[in-house]
């Protein structure tokens, strides 16, 4: 991919800081979404190869379609030889390219392959780029191969960007030691140099009831929840209520006992409750926060595991009362048409929101593809010109291939489509085009994810977060716990820049070797 021709760089006053920043130092780049990280890593690229003339850079996006999007982006500013390789080409042709590219733009797990396989080497790589760089930690392949580049590389530059790295200190520390940060660059909506380049942003947090009758199903299937919950309670496994993390912590956790060959009759029994627990607490999120279309799909499928003798913790749930009488009284609610409110309050919504301009483009999030299907169909029967935007198919379950996604891109694009109903797929990296409508159809814990989501709106003109939530339930817990954690990840990158500043060094966990990472 080479042009003749490149359009200027116009970097604006905090891109033109950042990069300085860069240029000096390896340096974790957080601001969010739509305000030209891209620019920033393509300011340094062009700057690096100019100081190493026979260089590289590496940029790596977690997938194909994001890399294949920045290689373009580049193809714009840049007159250089720029290249994407994937798995799609083979290995022999890639140790081609490699060769004679400048710019090199690939996903982590195949340069890690590359590396592994002896094809390439990063000894010439002047620049590496990490595109959410929030994904380096653990075995991850970004961890790899940052780590192969600061072992092989003869002048080496990192530059990691992410909208948000999350909340909690160990995993930020852990991508900073990961990418060796000696810097980190943070910007926020309301950073006084960010400003004057951003749109008036409104927010408006829609409150639903949930009916009785939805309540009622609710209250049977959590009177099984919390014997389960009192059970592990009195088998000293638990102390307080769980959060969903909690539960699947604890399940993990016992787990690895019996991997390791425990007989402990008091883990044994604890794991069977912990996953009867996890699955009645999924249970009641659906009935809390998606609607009884949602929630009855999911008893059928626990009824259907329980006719394969798949799980016996299946078994003994359909088996209590408490669960017969709640499936009796779902099945009057889907006879009755019974639909959550946050269905109903999100057709008038969006139905308002055309009226006032027809040209309109919003994105619905909601996390769960049986959702963004019902959604889809509701608003495509208001003659809202609506499409589904989902990832790729996992098991038996149905996806879109990356044409698909690139196909429904492009048509919201040129306006086609005035709607997307999308999964968590919507929410990272993807050149989605500029929207007026963020919806949230349900709030979500993630400080990574809320910011992600709200990042696809009020970039260019002004726009509008709208986030349903359901009074009483889990949605209110998982809006006020991303609220407190997006604070929080702002303070704590605040706190970690100025202790870079003072020439402070990470501490973590040892540093893995390559050695380390399984081949």
């Amino acid at each position: 991919m080479k042009i003749s021709k490149s359009m200027e760089i116009k970097p604006r006053a905090y891109q033109q800081a950042i990069f300085e920043t860069a240029k000096k130092y390896n340096t974790l780049v957080v601001l969010p979404t739509g305000l030209g990280k891209t620019l920033i890593a393509v300011l340094l690229a062009k700057h690096r190869l100019e100081e190493f003339p026979n260089s590289k850079v590496l940029f790596l996006a977690p997938t194909r379609p994001l890399a294949a999007q920045q290689a373009e982006y580049f193809s714009k500013y840049l007159n250089h030889e720029i290249h994407l390789l994937t798995g799609r080409i083979n290995p022999e042709k890639r140790a081609e390219i490699w060769k004679r590219a400048q710019i090199i733009f690939s996903t982590p797990q195949c340069i890690e392959n590359d590396i592994k396989n002896n094809l390439i080497s990063l000894h010439d790589v002047s620049l590496l780029i990490e595109d959410e760089a929030h994904r380096c930690l653990k075995n991850y392949s970004y961890t790899f191969v940052a780590k192969a580049y600061r072992e092989q590389a003869l002048n080496k530059r990192i530059l990691g960007l992410t909208a948000s790295p999350g909340s909690d200190l160990e995993t930020i520390k852990e991508i900073c030691q990961n990418l060796g940060i000696e810097k980190v660059e943070v910007r926020t909506r309301y950073s006084k140099d960010v400003r004057s380049y951003i749109q008036k942003l409104t927010l408006e947090i829609v409150k639903v009831e949930l009916p009785e009758k939805i309540r009622e199903v609710r209250e049977k299937i959590k009177k099984i929840y919390d014997k389960k919950i009192e059970e592990l309670k009195n088998r000293k496994l638990l102390d307080k209520e769980p959060t969903k993390k909690e539960l699947l912590d604890l399940q993990a956790r016992l787990q690895r006992e019996i991997a390791k060959g425990s007989k402990d009759f008091n883990i044994l029994r604890g794991l069977s409750a912990c996953a009867k627990a996890i699955k009645l607490q999924y249970l009641i999120e659906l009935i809390e926060t998606q609607g009884v279309e949602s929630a009855y799909n999911y008893m059928q499928e626990l009824y259907e595991q329980a006719r394969k003798k798949t799980s016996k913790a299946v078994m003994q749930i359909i088996n209590s009362k408490e669960f017969q009488d709640a499936y009796l009284c779902m099945l009057k609610l889907i006879k009755d048409s019974v639909e959550h409110p946050k269905l109903m309050k999100l057709k008038e919504i969006v139905s308002e929101e055309m009226k006032k301009n027809p040209e309109l483009r919003m994105i619905v999030f909601s996390q769960y593809r049986e959702s963004v299907a019902k959604i889809n169909k509701e608003l495509r029967n208001l003659g809202i010109k609506s499409e589904m935007f989902i990832g790729q198919a996992k098991k038996k379950d149905y996806g879109m291939s990356q044409k698909e996604q690139q196909r429904i891109l492009n048509d919201f694009r040129k306006g086609k489509l005035n709607c997307l109903v999308s999964t968590s797929v919507g929410e990272e990296g993807l050149d989605i085009p500029e929207v007026d409508v963020v919806i949230f159809y349900e709030p979500i814990p993630s400080a990574i994810r809320k910011v992600q989501r709200a990042g696809r709106t009020a970039r260019l003109r002004p726009g509008k977060l709208i986030i349903l939530l359901t009074k009483g339930t889990v949605d209110e817990s998982y809006h006020w716990a991303a609220w407190h954690k997006e604070r929080k990840m702002y303070k704590l990158l605040d706190e970690l820049r100025k202790d870079l500043k003072s020439n402070f060094h990470i501490k973590t966990k040892k540093q893995k070797s390559l050695t380390d990472f399984s081949l």
